[in-house]
């Protein structure tokens, strides 16, 4: 997974992340939306819009207290931890 920073201020952030698609924009958006402080997170996977675009670009925006690299680290911590949850209860139903 490549990360490209294409706008970073303390309370917007907004990242290129190449080779992923839906799937995992959707889960990292979601699991973004519950950490308090975070106010948007959304992100854009549309080429014939955005001028060529193929790789998903992730925009962050926080509230004044809480920095925008911050949330991203905590929010893939968040998406780390539901993966493990969701290994365990797999491995406890098998």
């Amino acid at each position: 997974m490549e990360l490209r920073v294409i706008d970073k201020s303390q309370t917007e952030l907004s990242i290129e992340i190449a080779g992923e698609d839906h799937t995992f924009m959707n889960v990292l958006k979601g699991a973004l939306l519950e950490i308090e402080g975070v106010s948007a997170a959304t992100y854009d996977v549309n080429p014939e819009q955005s001028g060529g675009q193929t790789e998903p670009i992730l925009t962050i925006k926080t509230e004044q207290n809480v920095d925008a690299l911050d949330a991203l680290e905590a929010g893939a911590d968040r998406v780390l931890g539901k993966s493990d949850g969701f290994r365990e209860a797999y491995k406890s139903a098998t």
